[in-house]
């Protein structure tokens, strides 16, 4: 069959070292469009809502790739599917670098999201098979890195980048590491658990695709032009309906595209929800904060980049200890004093002003960040671990598919929280007369309504909070219950 059945003799060192490497670099590429996309409307010449299908198509192919990646996991090879993928990902990567013009930007950028959406559920994937309950802590803090790092780096890279050269550094910058990943893993990458070849289901991947598809484009599309739009809530509607239609017909079927029947598991489905929450958490970090540096407070994207930095780096370094710390005494306690850390420091991004010191929204972020290391892959780790062997691949496609919906949802959430509590503020402003300046008056809007934003996160933290006190720790499954 072409895999290495004997666990015992596989080196997981090169093999995690390998995928996580190639899992960096795809997560990397997609957080760096955020900066860039100010810089390619000028290049371009394109409207807003032109550029931003970079990063909503970029989502959007993700989205709909993630939920196949079971079928995938079964049916190809360790070495074919991550050899297959990393190939699409650089070949993406060329046609962006080389692009004349923007359709063929976003041409390229949507066959980066093809091969980088199948990357984290197969490395997940590989983590659950390799290790042994009482380990897979420690390898999901090594993942966690990955998932940290990146995101915190990109705006940083992107920065860098942009202010010293072209926008086409951002892509050619990436090659030579993808080439690298493609290489080793050519070399040295093992094959991972039993093929198997299952029938592929045609109608739940068509339905999967349109509601994955429309639910992730319609929260997109939800920040920009606002939730009661025909066009919000037409794609909405279809994505809603579409999945509920999906969901019917994987439980019937005996072959699912996603086997729904891992929610029978109380534990699995406990953290899924959590997650839900914690991702809204952890975006608002990533998404509102540079907005506030960047528009309200006139930085630079590198400066921006630089804040969350530092934050990043202590994370990436906890993250393997808190993996350990998993192993040693299970998610509860981590992910309530990790989500209680994480939502006391964002107390302190609910009284932003305009001249809120650069030092003090570093010591908050590098806060945050320290609380999230303790909870983010502990969390996933123990849904993950009650599911039994021939449920991994479906639970590691479900955890992010969530994951990437959820993050689309809470990003949509908090834009239009910002944008609608600012529009209320500034009227608010206004008629008190306190500020006559317009600009001003726009900016202190602006800001009253970021700090409700950061709001509404601590409220997403402390429903986290309170369902973390129900986990527990329990033994894999042996078979499908």
């Amino acid at each position: 069959m072409g895999q290495d059945l004997d666990i015992q003799n596989i080196k997981k060192g090169p093999l995690l070292f390998i995928m996580i490497l190639g899992a960096f670099i795809a997560i990397l590429n997609q957080t760096i469009m955020s900066v860039a996309i100010p810089k390619l409307i000028i290049n371009f010449n394109i409207a807003t809502t032109t550029a931003q299908w970079l990063t909503t198509g970029y989502m959007l192919v993700n989205g709909v790739f993630i939920p196949l990646t079971a079928y995938l996991m079964q049916r190809f090879t360790t070495r074919e599917l991550f050899l297959t993928a990393m190939i699409t990902f650089l070949i993406g990567s060329i046609v962006s670098g080389a692009a004349p013009g923007f359709e063929v930007l976003l041409v390229g950028r949507l066959i980066q999201a093809a091969g980088a959406g199948i990357i984290m559920p197969l490395l997940m994937n590989v983590v659950l098979a390799i290790f042994p309950v009482e380990k897979r802590g420690g390898a999901m803090g090594l993942i966690g890195v990955a998932i940290i790092l990146a995101p915190a780096i990109g705006p940083a890279y992107a920065g860098y980048m942009l202010v010293h050269f072209v926008w086409r550094s951002l892509f050619y910058g990436i090659i030579p590491f993808a080439v690298l990943v493609i290489i080793l893993a050519f070399f040295y990458l093992r094959n991972v658990g039993e093929r198997a070849y299952p029938k592929l289901d045609i109608k739940g991947m068509i339905l999967s695709t349109i509601g994955f598809g429309s639910l992730l484009y319609g929260f997109s599309r939800a920040g920009a032009i606002g939730w009661i739009s025909t066009e919000v809530i037409l794609t909405l509607a279809i994505g809603v309906i579409s999945l509920i239609l999906f969901s019917i017909s994987q439980l019937k079927n005996d072959n699912p595209l996603l086997e729904l029947r891992t929610f029978k598991y109380n534990m699995f489905t406990l953290t899924t929800l959590i997650n839900v929450v914690v991702t809204v958490v952890m975006y608002a970090d990533m998404m509102l904060l540079p907005i506030y540096l960047q528009s309200m407070r006139q930085y630079s994207a590198l400066d921006a980049g630089m804040l969350m930095l530092p934050g990043a780096l202590l994370m990436g370094l906890m993250m393997p200890i808190s993996g350990r710390l998993f192993d040693r005494f299970g998610a509860k306690w981590l992910s309530i004093i990790g989500i209680s850390i994480t939502i006391v420091t964002t107390f302190g991004f609910t009284s932003l002003t305009d001249s809120t010191s650069y030092n003090y929204l570093l010591l908050l972020s590098t806060g945050r960040r320290v609380g999230m290391a303790l909870f983010l892959m502990p969390i996933t780790t123990a849904g993950l671990n009650q599911l039994p062997s021939n449920l991994h691949a479906h639970g590691t496609a479900i955890s992010n598919t969530v994951k990437q919906v959820s993050g689309a949802i809470g990003t949509a959430l908090l834009v239009t929280i910002l944008t609608k509590q600012a529009q209320l503020h500034a009227v608010k402003f206004s008629a008190e007369g306190l500020i006559g300046n317009q600009a001003q008056l726009r900016l202190k809007a602006s800001i009253a309504g970021m700090n409700d934003a950061y709001c509404v996160v601590i409220i997403f933290g402390l429903i986290g909070l309170i369902m973390s006190f129900f986990i527990k720790k329990t033994k894999q499954t042996d078979v499908l219950q």
